[in-house]
């Protein structure tokens, strides 16, 4: 584990007091799943299942809060079973998809989610031309009901195409009332008013959270961090964790600890157990 923060190690250690009142958020891609080149693909790390079984006995709840859909990361990631797993525990999964958009917990079993925002189906007929002309027609483009998102993670120079398409992207999702999420190599266009950050206050203050770790990887999760810093000034223990990888630093300088990408991170939460275990007893 890598602090990147003086207050790291002391932000750990903080945490740990309150684990059981502490709530933990986790992006997917990148985080509990290592990044492919095929989005469909993206499986959960191997040992995510007992990890997060074992770590849900020791703190408030778990949560995944991914911009996939919630459908999707359910089926990717087996998240219904190791929810199952949880309420066995005597705990709760969370997950929050598209960006918080749409929620599915394990007390519930199903999915709540709202109308495709207004512009979405007339930017995703004009988007085809857009490409072309950019000589990006190759790119992925993904729909995910309430939101696309452009991959260039297939295209020859990945990071240069989305370099040139981010604000033509920007520029088109506009004029249609929505907003972009920049990630790793990929542009998500949706509706505004959402993102990772609003979902993290709402588990906070849903489950009067008395800590909250935050583990993501990219742009995305920015808000998130945000959000986290806001906590801590209200008193409230946090951790920013940054999944790192050679392909993105953005929250590197945010994070208060720095781990090894979907490895990393489990290591951190096994080690979160296994801390929160011995202050209780």
């Amino acid at each position: 584990m890598d602090v990147t923060s003086p207050e790291g190690e002391q932000r750990y250690a903080a945490l740990v007091r309150p684990a059981a009142a502490t709530v933990v958020g986790l992006d997917f891609d990148g985080t509990l799943s290592p990044i492919v080149d095929d989005p469909e693909r993206a499986h959960i790390h191997p040992a995510a299942r007992d990890v997060l079984v074992a770590l849900s006995r020791e703190v408030r709840a778990v949560a995944v809060i991914t911009g996939r859909p919630a459908r999707q990361v359910l089926d990717l990631g087996g998240l219904e079973e190791v929810g199952t797993a949880m309420a066995e525990a005597g705990s709760e999964l969370h997950v929050f998809g598209q960006y918080g958009n749409e929620r599915w917990s394990s007390g519930r079993r199903r999915i709540l989610s709202p109308r495709p925002p207004r512009g979405l189906a007339t930017f995703e007929r004009e988007l085809p031309r857009l490409l072309r002309e950019r000589g990006a027609s190759a790119a992925y483009v993904e729909d995910k009901g309430l939101a696309v998102a452009v991959h260039t993670r297939r295209l020859p120079e990945p990071e240069e195409a989305f370099t040139a398409l981010l604000p033509a992207l920007t520029a088109l999702a506009e004029r249609h009332d929505l907003v972009v999420e920049p990630g790793r190599n990929v542009v998500e266009v949706r509706s505004p008013g959402m993102h990772k950050g609003v979902a993290v206050r709402t588990l906070a203050e849903e489950l009067q959270a008395g800590g909250f770790l935050f583990a993501g990887d990219d742009l995305g999760d920015l808000q998130a961090f945000e959000a986290l810093g806001e906590l801590a000034a209200e008193g409230i223990a946090t951790l920013r964790v940054c999944s790192a990888s050679p392909e993105e630093s953005a929250l590197q300088e945010l994070a208060d600890l720095v781990v090894p990408g979907p490895d990393g991170v489990l290591g951190l939460l096994g080690r979160l157990t296994e801390d929160a275990r011995a202050a209780r007893t």
